[in-house]
């Protein structure tokens, strides 16, 4: 993870210092809207995660946990009912100059805790009827089936704005661009948690958690203007103070971790701007 943030703030450091001459765009960018649409790969941080209930007060320290990748399959990947279950991101910006876009999008990320780990366990737990009841300090428990079974896998869906500076780095031809972006951005997360915890009944629905915040490098190659193809490596933090863990309100759990993503993109462009101007030309011509 420190590799992962140390190499995404070296980018943006270099970038930043050879961008003291704003270059022009080629093909202006201002009042340019993009979609795109792609697929991540994620890293996280360990976490300590704190469970509070009517019966039970306990957090577990330095958890690890993992992405879940769907298999690969064109059928998976790309049949349209399909899209979204891979782990995505889907975005649409505007280019309010030739260098600077605002944008909505969501990174539909998808967090595991590692089953068969051992983790240091502090708290209580009370009442439940099950082998775990006791009081702990710093003693070691493992995390298996029974006991913990916690992911954000439908998922850990980051739903967040950007603002990104882009610039023209290399023409390989006339319809061939080479292209830089920086970026950093802000929102809520809105996961669907699939909780089994001690001896309670699964649950798994959707629920505001918290926010994040992150910063990002890309590349873009762009092809005739309007299509483009965008790989990017963002790093960022996540809170989430109020995870739903069982069909009560008063258990809960609470997190916070680092994450970093790698993305693959596909997308296109489209300028009104620059279509209306066209237009107007043709009926002056006219």
């Amino acid at each position: 993870m420190k590799n992962i943030f140390s190499l995404v703030m070296i980018f943006i450091t270099i970038y930043g210092y050879s961008q003291d001459v704003s270059v022009p765009i080629k093909n202006g960018k201002k009042g340019e809207f993009f979609l795109y649409w792609g697929y991540n790969w994620d890293w996280y941080s360990d976490s300590d995660i704190h469970f509070e209930g009517d019966d039970y007060n306990f957090e577990l320290h330095k958890v690890k946990a993992k992405d879940h990748q769907t298999d690969w399959s064109f059928e998976r990947y790309f049949y349209p009912g399909n899209l979204t279950l891979p782990q995505y991101n889907l975005r649409l910006g505007y280019y309010f100059t030739d260098h600077y876009s605002v944008s909505l999008g969501i990174d539909h990320m998808k967090y595991v805790v590692t089953q068969g780990q051992t983790a240091q366990i502090s708290g209580f737990i009370g009442s439940s009827g099950s082998p775990y009841d006791g009081v702990y300090d710093n003693d070691e428990i493992l995390i298996e089936e029974g006991f913990l079974e916690f992911e954000h896998t439908d998922g850990l869906n980051y739903i967040n704005a950007e603002i990104r500076r882009f610039d023209e780095l290399y023409s390989f031809h006339k319809n061939i661009q080479l292209n830089m972006l920086i970026g950093a951005g802000f929102g809520a997360l809105y996961p669907k948690t699939n909780t089994t915890l001690i001896n309670k009944e699964r649950y798994d629905e959707f629920h505001l958690a918290g926010w994040g915040g992150h910063v990002l490098v890309g590349i873009n190659f762009t092809f005739f203007r309007h299509f483009f193809v965008q790989t990017e490596m963002k790093g960022g933090f996540i809170n989430l103070p109020d995870i739903r863990t069982t069909q009560y309100p008063s258990d809960s759990a609470s997190q916070h971790f680092f994450f970093g993503q790698y993305n693959i993109n596909l997308g296109g462009t489209i300028n009104f701007l620059e279509n209306k101007k066209k237009n107007k030309t043709k009926k002056q011509k006219a």
